[in-house]
């Protein structure tokens, strides 16, 4: 008998029909004899919604109501799951996060998890019954509630993992495993069957939207390893995993695309120590994550500094930008869309050479010019045009021959 966490997203329980073929699958894992812990999404389109709903009313809603709003979408995939399971007789109980023990801290909107205490779900286990967890949210230490920011539902079920000591973690999703790039972008894209939590953590940072860049991290810390695949059939997915030696003679395992980026531009900055710690502090007590960084040489007393951040950040960064500037008594910020972020990524780059001349060469050919550069041991990144960002990526991916 095994201890197995299931993780279902938004499509997979996407209506009724989709809820109940979930319910089937978690009944046949049971049959086989495992205990078994589900972690489900809001239907797909419902986060959208209520975050439409709230913004039709304040265009700037309070994060605490929010996520109070929010952990609504959730709370009813759980209870209809378990009603799903109930109608083909398994028996089945659905916690919200705070039920189930995950306390967070309290930053509202993108929390992180601070402990579980799956007391709950263990008693529940032991009596036979299927738990279901509300995914993306939690509780702090002063009863609040929390969600833990897109794709949240995804850490739930690697905390949890974790938390029970689960034999497997599936993440079930709408498609099959990681590819090599986004198969709707690049036709000839395929399936990678294994991949490093460096190489996973790196792709979903950079733009692939199979996993959130924190559940892999906390993969990587307490050594969970997971599996993506599809809840639309039984096809194996893709396995991520400490990295071994092998994984190295792949220099490049996949290229990933951001377009949901926005640059950002600080002129006349006074050029003197600390003018940019300050920025990026304010930035950093925003809550705001940034991306690629380049600062010019200063000259008359002023520098520029550029950099980009997730879209949805835009307006948060200009504010605390402007607020900094405000009292450092000079400067202005401006941002701009149509960019992207191209990167390859792969841990085999730390042993090959000659990955930026084929990377920056591939752009030249497609006209794609580059406005920000940033490395890593095992990436490059790119900001370019967003017009360009498709072309380029079925380019790149064929300069590397990834393609099936």
């Amino acid at each position: 008998m095994a201890r197995i966490v299931q993780k279902y997203g938004g499509t997979s329980v996407g209506d009724v029909e989709r809820i109940k073929r979930v319910a089937a699958r978690v009944a046949a894992t049971r049959a086989e004899g495992n205990e078994v812990v589900v972690v489900v999404s809001a239907r797909s389109g419902v986060t959208n919604e209520l975050i439409a709903r709230a913004k039709s009313i304040n265009a700037q809603p309070n994060d605490r109501e929010l996520d109070m709003l929010l952990a609504i979408g959730e709370q009813e995939t759980i209870a209809l799951t378990a009603m799903a399971l109930h109608a083909i007789g398994v028996p089945a109980i659905s916690y919200t996060g705070q039920q189930a023990g995950i306390v967070t801290e309290s930053m509202h909107t993108r929390a992180r998890i601070v402990s579980i205490a799956p007391v709950n779900i263990e008693e529940e286990l032991r009596k036979g019954s299927v738990v279901i967890v509300a995914g993306f949210q939690g509780i702090t230490a002063g009863g609040q509630i929390t969600t833990l920011g897109r794709g949240g539902s995804d850490l739930t079920a690697i905390a949890l993992a974790a938390a029970v000591k689960a034999d497997v973690c599936q993440i079930y999703t709408d498609v099959d495993g990681v590819y090599t790039a986004d198969p709707r972008v690049v036709p000839d894209a395929r399936k990678i069957h294994e991949i490093s939590y460096d190489e996973m953590l790196e792709l979903a940072s950079l733009g692939s939207k199979v996993m959130q860049t924190r559940s892999v991290e906390f993969a990587k810390k307490f050594g969970v390893v997971f599996e993506v695949r599809s809840s639309f059939n039984d096809k194996p997915g893709t396995i991520v995993k400490e990295e071994v030696a092998s994984m190295e003679d792949v220099v490049v395992r996949g290229v990933a695309v951001d377009k949901n980026q926005v640059k950002v531009v600080v002129s006349q900055l006074p050029d003197k120590p600390g003018s940019a710690a300050r920025v990026f502090k304010a930035l950093g007590s925003a809550g705001v994550i940034v991306d690629m960084i380049i600062q010019n040489v200063g000259r008359n007393g002023v520098a520029n500094l550029t950099f980009t951040v997730p879209r949805d950040d835009a307006h948060r960064s200009e504010k605390a930008v402007a607020d900094v500037l405000a009292e450092l008594g000079g400067g202005k910020v401006q941002t701009f869309d149509g960019i992207a972020k191209l990167s390859v990524v792969g841990v085999g780059m730390r042993t090959h050479s000659g990955v930026a001349a084929t990377l920056f060469t591939t752009l030249a050919e497609v006209g794609a010019n580059i406005e920000l550069i940033s490395t890593s041991e095992i990436n490059i990144s790119v900001a370019i045009e967003l017009d360009k960002a498709d072309a380029a990526a079925r380019a790149v991916h064929a300069a590397f021959k990834l393609g099936a």
